[in-house]
């Protein structure tokens, strides 16, 4: 079966490389001439574990290739998955341009029945204005070709995602023609053959599903971190709150980690998306909108921290540990160690930083505004404070006595709730976590 992914970012190479892993014959697509060349010769632009390993082994094969010309390959694949990005507008709303361009080309060169799978997460309704060119495109060629249009959105964990990829919870498919269904099924049936679930509905159903577990995920999230915020005030231990609550079965304890906010390419811009929808349809969605003002208030808990304990920040050394939204990436987008070292240096301090796969793109979004360190005790060297910011494992169990010795000060603010208070306090330390 041959199939093209339009879009070699973070969701079009992943699903790429995971179905040419599974045997199909898939053909990567890329407006970006110069990333499209890098791909050829094996060179993955984003950071995620494993992924540069299963591109060159399915290139290698001759089950992925790569190409900047879609119209080209639509004659010989029977599915074209559509994974552009979808970035906020200023109001919040997903720009459905790069998706719409795909469609565009699709209608100008179909020449046989192609399904047009939609993978980027788009807005209810956004099936309707993508068939919608494809048919305004048919007719400008005075041809009826037949098509489908289809949602299949995807769950991907960025540091885990060809484990996700290859092993689902579950798979969402939103058709509304049997032939589609068929189409898909056949697409699917490696992971049907392992009791993976493939749910099938119809396309709003499908692209709804996807903005409402992000938006479920986020709001457990901010959830915790209001309940962190009042623990801190009232005295009560938000790990003992979240283990109190998270043995009940009907809560669970998955995504009631408080911290310093939630970030990354998805949560965010979805959360936001989903509000701005919710009003083109005349309804406010309190929740949701609360969610978002909680985690924007949140992404500053780490700086204000700081700023209550040590006063003025102006001269002052501070040391950040992480710079990505999460471990296991280099994705910075909306990363509270973005919003945290805006403050520090607004305010005039010094800023040493420390991230395991992050520097490069820290350094192309900040440039020599701070400093960049080889290893988490040079970016506490003589430092004031220091910060986590991202639970990196290799950051859980610092060598104390060591870090002691390279800082300056005796400040350590721990934005994740992952160091050992006791040990950090036996040390010498002033340990200031979240929630506690």
């Amino acid at each position: 079966m041959r199939i093209a992914v339009v879009g070699t970012g973070y969701v079009g190479l992943v699903s790429g490389a995971c179905f040419a892993e599974m045997g199909l014959d898939i053909t990567c697509v890329d407006t970006d001439a110069e990333k499209i060349e890098a791909l050829g010769r094996g060179v993955v632009p984003i950071y995620e574990p494993g992924l540069e390993e299963l591109v060159r082994r399915n290139a290698e094969a001759g089950r992925l290739h790569f190409t900047t010309d879609l119209a080209a390959c639509l004659d010989k694949v029977e599915v074209v998955f559509s994974a552009v990005g979808t970035p906020p507008d200023e109001d919040g709303s997903a720009d459905l341009s790069y998706v719409l361009d795909v469609a565009r080309t699709f209608g100008r060169h179909i020449r046989k029945y192609t399904i047009l799978v939609t993978k980027s997460t788009v807005p209810v309704g956004t099936s309707q204005k993508i068939e919608a060119a494809i048919r305004e495109e048919l007719a400008a060629r005075g041809e009826e070709i037949p098509f489908d249009v289809a949602s299949n959105p995807e769950f991907l964990k960025e540091g885990a995602a060809i484990k996700d990829f290859m092993s689902p919870d579950r798979v969402v498919v939103g058709v509304e023609s049997e032939r589609a269904r068929k189409i898909m099924g056949r697409l699917y049936r490696p992971f049907l053959i392992n009791n993976f679930r493939v749910l099938y509905m119809d396309i709003p159903s499908a692209e709804m599903t996807k903005y409402a577990a992000n938006a479920m995920l986020a709001t457990r999230i901010s959830f915790m971190n209001d309940i962190a915020n009042l623990c801190e005030r009232v005295g009560a231990d938000v790990e003992m709150v979240r283990k109190g609550i998270g043995s009940d079965a009907r809560i669970g304890s998955k995504f009631l980690y408080p911290g310093c906010g939630y970030g990354g390419s998805c949560f965010p811009k979805d959360v936001k998306a989903l509000a701005h929808t919710a009003r083109e349809y005349g309804y406010t969605m309190e929740v949701i909108e609360a969610v978002d003002r909680v985690n924007e208030r949140q992404k500053t808990v780490v700086y204000d921290k700081l700023r209550r304990i040590l006063g003025p920040l102006a001269g002052k050394t501070i040391a950040l540990w992480g710079l990505a939204f999460k471990p296991e990436t280099d994705d910075m987008r909306e990363s509270p160690a973005l919003a945290t070292i805006g403050r520090l240096l607004e305010e005039g301090a010094a800023v040493r930083v420390y991230d395991p796969a992050a520097m490069d793109e820290a350094r192309r979004r900040l440039g020599d505004r701070i400093t960049y360190c080889q290893s988490m005790y040079e970016a506490a060297a003589e430092a004031e404070a220091v910060a986590l910011v991202t639970e990196w494992k290799q950051f859980r169990m610092p060598a104390w006595t060591a870090l002691r010795d390279t800082m300056a000060g005796n400040l350590i603010v721990d934005g994740r709730n992952i160091l050992d208070k006791e040990e950090a306090l036996a040390a010498g330390f002033r340990y200031i976590g979240i929630g506690k």
